[in-house]
């Protein structure tokens, strides 16, 4: 017996259940077309991942089960083909539209055949910890779905559907076997960090070494707000070894064959489920990739025509704007260099540069005129006081003024330029660099920065231009330019000691007294944790960025500002 599957590795766009829905009946003609027996969407599809508070709207639920209906109804024609659709839907009948008490929701999975839905599986698992917030809206199934499927020549094999966090666990897979399931399918949306994709493989490995059976793996692809999805589905054969892997970072339609014992003796994969392997990628590739999808997604799905920047000559700033090309293209950036009394020369010869490498429009607006101004407005105020960081804040707020009314005026989001090590000290100025829409290196901490670099002037990965970044900016000494001869390291740890204490830390949430130990200076330790703390107020009002890491400062992130706890 040999049975095809098509995965449906697709970028979808929470709320827009309309866009979805046609997605998912274009992926289902087309996997028809090839002669699959099941299609599989990742989890909630339909609606897209994560909808957070819109599950806690009736509307929105009901809405979503309209539009299970018109995929239904669509595909009713595609004889032979079971479809497996993600989707949020209410525990309890009868209660549509109802706005004062919220009926309980399930993330649901429901497995359409010839235009009637045959069965319904409910997650048993809801993750709440890192990015996720399940129990908030769903609550949880207890009962295995097992549906048939049929070959050409009459063969059938059971398939067990599970929901992404039940994977993780032995008994909703012991419970499908235990139902008579053959073959694991297991659809996903599994946030994207440093390493995921590894760990992905190895959990399903350990499900599939415990069950005896092979495993399809459904993965969402796309950027939501600041997660990201990378794809990379895959299956795994009966003895855990990997049978087929989708490209990363992108949509594909994956197709997989299904083999019976007999058939699958001759093949690499012994048993089960054969199918392109697509290579691995280096970590600097894959945290590239992740960062230009998570920008090109928020730009277009947000609706805004370009993005903007400010290019300070420094290294994030050049970064962010490499990272921008590569997601959105030249002609939708738009680099304006702000420099001030103490901007060094270099700085400026280098933006230039690098602006006219990657063919993106170049703007220079000295700010001497409004420094003086406001230091005139505020002399007399200021008078037997010496200069210290309020100057420096005024130079970076007007700055930040300048990029704002250009994006008022020309519609195009401001992508603001601080990594983390950045965002973990406070090194960074409200309502001054820290203003804009998009924060996209927020969760790189600056050695981090330095390495992406480095790849990226080796790399083209785009065809949007080699060694984009002129040579200077990554070599010379990291400055802010706020005072005369300012290096960063003036007031910060040499960053490889700063970024190493902030992922022990914030990452890791080891104690000060256990960094220490590790052979920290102790000087550094206590200081960089006294920042983090202190500067808490500072994040809560940085824009969202994109999460790479296993910690980021955002929904991983949860600390009250008013806060003495101090170990």
């Amino acid at each position: 017996m040999t049975l095809q599957i098509c995965v449906a590795q697709l970028n979808f766009v929470v709320g827009d259940l309309a866009g979805n829905a046609q997605k998912i009946v274009d992926a289902a003609r087309q996997a028809h077309v090839q002669g699959a027996s099941l299609l599989l969407t990742p989890e909630l599809a339909l609606c897209g991942y994560a909808a957070e508070d819109l599950y806690l709207r009736p509307a929105f639920v009901a809405a979503c089960d309209d539009a299970l209906q018109t995929v239904a109804r669509e595909t009713a024609g595609l004889c032979g083909l079971h479809i497996v659709v993600g989707h949020p839907a209410s525990a309890a009948g009868g209660e549509r539209g109802r706005s004062v008490s919220r009926a309980p929701c399930l993330n649901a999975a429901s497995v359409l055949f010839e235009g009637q839905m045959t069965q319904r599986y409910a997650k048993r698992e809801l993750p709440n910890y890192q990015v996720f917030d399940e129990r908030r809206y769903f609550v949880p199934g207890d009962a295995p779905c097992v549906f048939e499927l049929a070959g050409a020549n009459g063969q059938k094999v059971k398939v067990g559907l599970l929901i992404c966090e039940d994977a993780w666990f032995e008994a909703p897979a012991a419970a499908a076997k235990a139902a008579g399931a053959e073959l694991l399918a297991v659809i996903n949306a599994s946030p994207f960090h440093a390493g995921k994709g590894d760990e992905r493989e190895q959990a399903m490995r350990l499900r599939v070494l415990a069950t005896g059976l092979p495993l399809v793996y459904a993965h969402l692809v796309g950027g939501q707000d600041e997660i990201v999805f990378e794809g990379r589905s895959f299956a795994l054969d009966r003895n855990g070894a990997l049978a087929a892997r989708a490209p990363s970072f992108a949509e594909d339609l994956f197709a997989l064959t299904l083999q019976s014992p007999a058939e699958a003796a001759a093949s690499p994969s012994r048993f089960g489920v054969v199918g392109p392997i697509a290579p691995e990628a280096s970590l600097e590739a894959d945290l590239w990739h992740a960062l230009v999808l998570g920008v090109r997604d928020y730009v277009g799905k947000n609706g805004f025509p370009g993005a903007l920047l400010g290019l300070s000559g420094g290294i994030d700033s050049a970064l962010v704007l490499a990272i921008a090309v590569d997601a959105l293209g030249a002609d939708k950036l738009r680099a304006v260099m702000m420099p001030s009394p103490y901007t060094a020369d270099i700085s400026w010869i280098d933006a230039r540069e690098m602006a006219q490498r990657l063919g993106v429009r170049y703007d220079e607006i000295a700010i001497q005129p409004e420094f003086d101004a406001f230091l005139g407005s505020l002399g007399p105020l200021f008078e037997g006081r010496p200069f210290d960081t309020t100057e420096e804040n005024i130079q970076a707020r007007i700055r930040g003024t300048m990029l704002m009314a250009l994006s008022n005026k020309f519609g195009s989001i401001v992508l603001t330029t601080g990594n983390k090590s950045e965002m973990a000290t406070g090194y960074c100025t409200l309502y001054g660099d820290m203003a804009g829409g998009f924060a996209v290196i927020k969760d790189l901490v600056k050695t981090m920065v330095f390495r992406l670099a480095w790849w990226r002037n080796a790399n083209d990965p785009y065809g949007t231009g080699a060694n984009p970044i002129p040579e200077r900016i990554i070599t010379r000494p990291p400055s802010a330019e706020l005072r005369p001869d300012q290096k960063d390291q003036d007031s910060l740890p040499p960053y490889e000691v700063l970024d190493a204490i902030v992922e022990r830390y914030m990452e890791e949430d080891q104690s000060p007294a256990e960094i220490i130990a590790a052979g920290y200076p102790q000087a550094a330790v206590e200081q960089v944790v006294r920042l983090i703390r202190f500067n808490e107020y500072k994040r809560r009002q940085s824009p969202v960025g994109i999460r790479v890491t296993h910690r980021s400062f955002g929904k991983d992130w949860r600390y009250p500002n008013t806060n003495r706890y101090r170990a």
